[in-house]
């Protein structure tokens, strides 16, 4: 059941790259598992496309008995608890904003069920200053946001920056051009986040600061929206590096560009709690391992 449990790994993460250092193995003793798992189930579960892993029909046979697999085994370490304990299964309630919620925090959870597979972990959405009260009312134990909180009465670990780039269709004018700048945003037709997001407040700073007006054609909430109309309408737009998954990339046909003044412009993700809920061993757990995640010599001590 490993190397079934291997392979679902890959799936999720579309990257063996990806997955070898989830799964903290090699990638070539990641690529025999997979390997040894078709072997002895005597059929092919991915072709390899360029870069890119695709699933065959079988793989996704496969894949669904794996998701079936893990329900079972996380109801049975549920059914077996009752007789170990009678204590109350752990549960972390974590307010994220919708774009941390959809960028950062799977992984997160991933990591933290891997090793605590019967942990109950909600997650309740809010922007950022919506989030902020409600691990002061402790309502939620861990807030995830795309900013630096400074309140004396929270705690907020730094995670990662994470800087701007300028994401572009395939074909687009900019795409191949040698050298880009941040006048070259000036009147190009983009799509962004609506404005009073976090993001958008960032951009207009920028903007303002450099002389630049881009040609705002529309304005949505959602990143994953912005990026399927990027690609239909022959627009650019500019998103945080951490939402720039290669399955997103490819998928949509898209080109990320690098500019200096964007990679400046940047938002630190970061861990919001109390002193007090750190006492809680689940949640302090599932900060440590967070934490370790991202800075893999570092771990928060109160």
């Amino acid at each position: 059941m490993e190397l079934i449990d291997v392979f679902a790994t890959v799936v999720e993460q579309q990257s063996l790259n990806k997955a070898s250092q989830l799964l903290n193995v090699s990638q070539p003793a990641l690529s025999r598992k997979i390997m040894r798992l078709e072997e002895d189930l005597g059929i092919q579960l991915f072709v390899r496309k360029g870069k890119r892993l695709e699933l065959t029909r079988a793989g996704e046979v496969c894949y669904e008995f794996a998701l079936e697999q893990k329900r079972l085994e996380r109801r049975l370490h549920e059914k077996l608890q009752a007789f170990k304990t009678n204590v109350k299964p752990a549960s972390i309630v974590i307010g994220a904003s919708l774009t941390t919620l959809q960028s950062t925090l799977p992984d997160l959870i991933t990591i933290y069920t891997r090793e605590y597979p019967n942990t109950d972990i909600k997650a309740v959405t809010g922007k950022t200053h919506e989030i902020v009260p409600l691990i002061k009312e402790k309502r939620v134990d861990i807030g995830l946001v795309a900013s630096m909180i400074e309140d004396p009465s929270i705690v907020c670990v730094p995670l990662f920056d994470d800087p701007l780039c300028l994401v572009l269709p395939e074909g687009h004018s900019f795409a191949d051009k040698e050298e880009l700048n941040i006048q070259d945003l000036h009147e190009l037709p983009m799509i962004l986040f609506s404005r009073g997001t976090w993001y958008r407040v960032l951009m207009d700073e920028m903007f303002h600061r450099c002389g630049v007006h881009p040609d705002v054609k529309m304005e949505i909430d959602s990143f994953e929206a912005i990026t399927r109309l990027v690609s239909t309408c022959k627009t650019a737009t500019l998103l945080p590096e951490s939402y720039l998954r290669r399955n997103l990339i490819e998928d949509n046909e898209l080109t990320v560009r690098f500019i200096p003044d964007l990679e400046q412009t940047k938002r630190t993700t970061s861990l919001l709690f109390t002193e007090e809920a750190v006492l809680e061993p689940s949640i302090r757990r599932f900060i440590d391992q967070a934490v370790r995640h991202y800075h893999t010599s570092d771990e928060y001590t109160l």
